[in-house]
């Protein structure tokens, strides 16, 4: 299924803000709107939008591709006066897809106000006369409370799924999967979703902090970047969290952590080469480190690998983001059997919960990252997702608490407290 707002050709003018005009964004955050909000954004510089010159919800296992037709058609006919020339300059979508091929719809938004900033450079980008806007700091509340019960499945529930998914990897069907679950969240009045964006942004700088239609998060992991030929995809997987909410463990020690687990490192070998495989047929060169690095957060720590390289083909961000999606980091290794035993036992839809999400210009440029430590706001009620990667060596208790740890992103967001006891490990 596709639908798109029907629109005609359109004019989209970019301009340079500089002296008092480039000092009123002082946090592109602060800028946001109340109304559908748009936002991808990283140690401080990235894009803000809002407002809808386009808009297309597409569904599907060839999403990415009609996508990518639509958006080339789009900016086929735009009338574009671009005097910066930067990527994420001129007409620019923001997007947000499916994890899977069924009926969750992926949304793309071309936004008719969004401002940009990277090095230091600041812009304006409006779409049909949308005119100078004027850049006003707005506003944006806390929930009083927030009350968390179980999701699709309760703590208990989901140990048991870990071990059935253990049980069939020990019986050969595959060598990982990720199996994910949900917490249901209820507000004492709508949540206002710049509120999380900018407690997000703030409290995880090193993340790419996001929101499109409702799907808001901070995500550690680069899917792909593609500026002109360059391309890179940061990959995390392995994990390490402080023993106690609090807990004043050294990153080192989380790190030393790490290193010393056979079980981490074989789930990150994994997610590391279905990166490179993928990518391996667009570049003239590609850079795989032998050994990964780690990523420290605030809540957890990751092991992390940079693929880079060189594109030869004429591949956009987007057309490699489809290519990438899912990886072993997200669904597991071999696909298709990951797949099945993800529908067999997480119990949920993940709606758009670790798909793709980013943003892309008119020239293929762009960031796409995978949604993660990432909610669904809806009015007054939330929907909060975390996952983890299981192996042979894996076990229940611990994948609960990696989970618990990764919720923490949104949920100090919003002080959110337990009233069913079933979501609790």
């Amino acid at each position: 299924m596709t639908t798109a707002a029907a629109v005609e050709p359109l004019t989209v003018e970019t301009v340079e803000l500089t002296g008092a005009d480039a000092a009123a964004v002082a946090e592109l955050t602060e800028l946001l709107p109340a109304a559908a909000p748009l936002a991808w954004i990283r140690h401080g510089d990235g894009i803000v939008g809002w407002g809808e010159a386009a808009r297309l919800e597409v569904t599907g296992p060839d999403r990415f591709q009609r996508a990518m037709r639509w958006w080339r058609a789009l900016c086929s006919t735009a009338e574009v006066r671009d005097t910066v020339g930067l990527p994420a300059c001129g007409p620019v979508v923001l997007g947000s897809f499916a994890f899977a091929d069924g009926p969750t719809p992926s949304t793309l938004v071309l936004p008719r106000v969004l401002v940009g900033r990277r090095d230091g450079r600041t812009w304006l980008t409006t779409v049909d006369g949308a005119g100078r806007h004027r850049l006003l700091r707005q506003v944006a509340l806390a929930p009083a409370r927030v009350e968390i019960s179980a999701g699709a499945l309760s703590a208990q529930a989901w140990r048991d799924a870990v071990g059935a998914a253990i049980d069939r990897i020990r019986a050969g069907e595959l060598s990982k999967v990720v199996l994910a679950r949900d917490l249901f969240a209820r507000a004492d009045g709508p949540v206002d979703v710049r509120h999380v964006v900018r407690a997000l942004a703030r409290g995880y700088p090193q993340c790419f902090t996001f929101t499109v239609d409702g799907l808001v998060g901070a995500t550690p992991e680069l899917l792909i970047r593609r500026f002109g030929t360059t391309i890179c995809s940061r990959v995390l997987a392995g994990t390490a969290w402080r023993s106690a909410a609090g807990a004043a463990e050294p990153d080192a020690e989380l790190a030393a952590r790490l290193w010393a687990s056979t079980k981490e490192r074989e789930e990150h070998a994994y997610a590391a080469h279905s990166a490179a495989d993928a990518l391996r047929s667009h570049c003239s060169d590609l850079t795989v480190p032998a050994t990964p690095t780690v990523l420290a957060l605030p809540n957890v720590v990751h092991l992390a690998t940079e693929v880079t390289g060189t594109l030869r083909s004429g591949a956009s961000a987007l057309d490699l983001a489809g290519l990438l999606h899912p990886t072993a980091a997200v669904c597991g290794t071999p696909t298709q059997a990951a797949t099945r035993v993800i529908a067999d036992l997480e119990g949920m839809d993940r709606g758009r919960y670790a798909g793709p999400v980013g943003w892309m210009d008119a020239a293929g440029d762009g960031e796409w990252g995978i949604a993660l430590r990432c909610a669904q706001v809806e009015g007054d009620r939330l929907r909060l997702f975390a996952g983890c990667g299981i192996v042979a060596g894996s076990d229940p208790e611990v994948e609960l608490a990696e989970t618990e740890a990764k919720f923490l992103a949104v949920r100090d967001t919003l002080g959110a407290v337990d009233v069913d006891q079933a979501c609790l490990g």
